[in-house]
């Protein structure tokens, strides 16, 4: 039988790959800003503004199956040229805007329903220049352990967390081939992600087949966080 699975985000990148994955065997809702690529069968998009809009507003199905939150930032910048504002804009649409869709959602979530939110690697191996990102990605694996614990064993919740990967929001920092050398150099299996490597594991975290696993963040990140081959 098909499930209802929401993505708030999803017209590129990571998210689209997931919804057209999901849209084979279920229904996809896409909420987004932009509808570009999205015009395939089983896939349904809703604008929405993830910094402006109330999702409890937008036309959804009663029964909600999957969840999948894909916005997010990549602001790289020593502390010293960060503002204060620029932690608060990176919390906002990182963690704010994910607890405000998690509370607008989760009255429709079904039996046995998943969830599945983005952090990075840079929360659990420290790295230079993330201070910003890290403290918002940060946030939301402690808040997606507290809610997998409080919705146990009806919702299972899980974090996925990544290296860098080769999408649009990455753009800048693989715009050129030495740039993509350098980036691929210091994985230890010596290449960046690609958005089928993420996007394989929510399909798998959103399968009522794979049911035994909620709290848990995975690394999927070229051996980063756990090797050290230099």
């Amino acid at each position: 039988m098909k499930k209802n699975i929401v993505l708030v985000g999803g017209s590129y990148g990571i998210g689209y790959e997931v919804a057209k994955q999901m849209s084979e065997f279920h229904n996809v809702y896409v909420a987004s800003r932009t509808n570009e690529y999205l015009e395939r069968e089983n896939i349904k998009h809703i604008t929405f503004d993830v910094l402006a809009d109330d999702l409890s507003a937008i036309s959804l199905p009663d029964t909600i199956d999957g969840f999948v939150f894909c916005p997010g930032s990549i602001n790289l910048k020593p502390l010293k040229m960060l503002t204060i504002d620029a932690f608060r804009q990176d919390m906002e649409l990182n963690f704010f805007a994910l607890v405000s869709a998690v509370k607008a959602i989760l009255p429709k979530m079904s039996e046995g329903a998943s969830m599945v939110f983005f952090s990075t690697v840079a929360v659990n191996t420290g790295m230079p220049f993330h201070t910003s990102v890290s403290s918002a990605k940060g946030a939301i694996e402690g808040f997606a352990k507290s809610l997998a614990a409080e919705n146990a064993p009806k919702i299972r919740v899980n974090v996925i967390a990544p290296s860098l990967v080769d999408t649009p929001l990455a753009k800048r920092l693989l715009n050129n081939d030495k740039k993509k050398e350098m980036m691929a150099a210091r994985h230890p299996l010596k290449r960046v992600g690609n958005v089928n490597d993420i996007a394989n594991m929510v399909t798998f975290l959103l399968n009522p087949e794979n049911s035994w696993i909620s709290g848990q963040v995975i690394q999927i990140d070229g051996g980063m966080s756990s090797l050290n081959v230099n």
